[in-house]
C-alpha cells in the first residue's frame, strides 16, 4: 500500500490542507476509484471506506488484488472544517455557495478537441487514447482557488479508472444510487450486493456532479465518432447513497465494505470466488421518473410512509400540521415506485421537497439534481 498527499491551494496566510490517497495493489489491470464524504457531512461513507482500509490491506497482504484500488476516505477537508454555531455544513463551500459536489472539469470538452485523431477500429487502443487526451487536459488545468484545486485533485486521482464509486448518503433514506444507463449493466451487480432499493439512471442530470463527468464523457464520445470508432465504457461511474446522515455504524460499514469487496471481487480485481449475486430488489428506473413530494405550506412535519415502502399513485405520504390554524395538509404521491428518501428535520417550509419517489415512467425535464 502506498500513501500519497496531494496538497491544496492554501486559501489564507497560515492554512493548509491537503487529500490522502491510499493506493492498494499492483498497476496494469483494472483499476478502481473509491471516495467518500464529498459532501461532508455525508459521513456513512467516512465510516465504510475505514473498513474498506482493513479489507484491501488484508487482501493486498495475501497477494489477492488483481488491480490497483485507490481510496480516498476524507474527498472533501474544505467542507469538513465548515461549523457555524455547532451545525455543520459540508454540502456547500461558504464562501462561493457552490455545492461541493458540481462543477467538475467536463471532461466531454476537455478531450474532444483532442482525440478525433488517434482513434482508431481498435477499442482498446481507443480507451488508452481518450484517457491520455483527459490526462494531458488536466494538467495543463490551473486552478486559483482552494475549491477548484480539490475538484482538480479528486479528477488526477480518478480519471483513468475502470470504475469509479462516490459514496455519498442522503438526509433520512434507504440503500440506493445513480448511474449512467449505459453502464447499468455493470453496475446492476453492484446493486445487488449493496441491496439498492433503488437504481436512478440518467446519462447528464445537470451541474457536472463527480460521478457523472466520469461516464458521460465516454456516452458522449460514442455519440459523436460511434458510428467511425468503437468507444468503451471507459469509466463506469456510480453515486452510492448510503442510506441517511444518521445511518453511521459498525454493522452498517461492514457490511457496505463487505458488499463492496463482493462486487470487486465479482468484476474479477480480487482474486477469489464471488460471492452469489442476491436477488435486485427493485428494477431500475429513469432518474426523470423521480417525484419530489413538495410542501405547499408551512408545518409540522408528520411522515405516513417509511423510507423504502412502496407508495402508491394517490397515496398518503406525509402531512403538514399547522398549529394555529389548526389546518392539516395531506401530501399524496402522483408516481408509483418506492419511497427512496424523505426530509430529515420535521418542519416544511413552503416550495420545499420532503421525499422522493422512484416512478418507473419518466416525465422530468431539464436539471434533475437538487441543489
Amino acid at each position: 500500500m502506498q500513501t500519497r498527499t496531494h496538497p491544496l491551494i492554501s486559501p489564507t496566510l497560515g492554512t493548509e490542507r491537503h487529500l490522502t490517497s491510499f493506493h492498494y495493489g499492483p498497476t496494469g489491470g483494472q483499476k478502481i476509484y473509491i471516495q467518500s464524504s464529498l459532501h461532508a457531512d455525508e459521513l456513512p461513507g467516512m465510516l465504510v471506506a475505514w473498513r474498506l482500509r482493513k479489507h484491501l490491506a488484508a487482501l493486498e497482504a495475501e497477494g489477492k488484488l488483481r488491480g490497483e484500488v485507490v481510496l480516498v476516505p476524507v474527498s472533501n477537508p474544505i467542507g469538513l472544517n465548515q461549523h457555524l454555531l455547532g451545525s455543520h455544513l459540508g454540502r456547500f463551500e461558504t464562501h462561493t455557495a457552490q455545492n461541493f459536489n458540481r462543477h467538475f472539469y467536463d471532461l466531454t470538452a476537455l478531450a474532444m478537441p483532442r482525440v478525433e485523431g488517434r482513434l482508431t477500429s481498435d477499442i482498446d487502443a481507443n480507451r488508452v487514447a481518450v484517457r491520455a487526451a483527459m490526462r494531458e487536459a488536466l494538467d495543463e488545468q490551473t486552478p486559483v482557488t482552494e475549491l477548484d484545486s480539490q475538484r482538480l485533485a479528486l479528477q488526477k486521482l480518478s480519471y483513468d479508472a475502470d470504475v469509479v464509486l462516490d459514496l455519498h448518503c442522503d438526509l433520512n433514506a434507504v440503500m440506493h444510487l445513480y448511474t449512467n444507463p449505459d453502464t447499468w449493466e455493470d453496475v446492476e451487480p453492484l446493486a445487488r450486493y449493496i441491496g439498492a432499493k433503488a437504481s436512478l439512471l440518467t446519462l447528464n442530470a445537470a451541474g457536472n456532479p463527480f460521478d457523472e463527468i466520469h461516464s458521460f464523457c465516454w456516452s458522449n464520445l460514442r455519440a459523436r465518432y460511434g458510428k467511425q470508432y468503437p468507444i468503451p465504457n471507459g469509466g463506469i461511474s456510480v453515486t452510492v447513497e448510503l442510506r441517511g446522515q444518521c445511518d453511521v455504524s459498525y454493522e452498517f460499514a461492514e457490511q457496505d465494505a463487505q458488499a463492496i469487496v463482493n462486487y470487486l471481487s465479482y468484476r474479477g480485481v480480487i482474486d477469489a470466488e464471488a460471492a452469489p449475486l442476491p436477488a435486485l430488489l427493485f428494477p431500475a428506473t429513469p432518474f426523470a421518473g423521480s417525484e419530489s413530494i413538495l410542501a405547499p405550506v408551512s408545518g409540522v412535519l408528520v411522515f405516513r410512509a417509511e423510507a423504502g415502502a412502496w407508495i402508491e399513485a394517490g397515496q398518503p405520504v406525509a402531512d403538514i400540521v399547522d398549529p394555529l390554524t389548526d389546518h392539516v395538509t395531506t401530501l399524496n404521491a402522483t408516481t408509483t415506485g418506492v419511497l427512496y428518501a424523505r426530509l430529515l428535520v420535521r418542519f416544511a417550509s413552503a416550495g420545499m421537497a420532503i421525499a422522493q419517489v422512484a416512478g418507473a415512467t419518466a416525465f422530468r425535464t431539464g436539471a434533475l439534481l437538487l441543489d
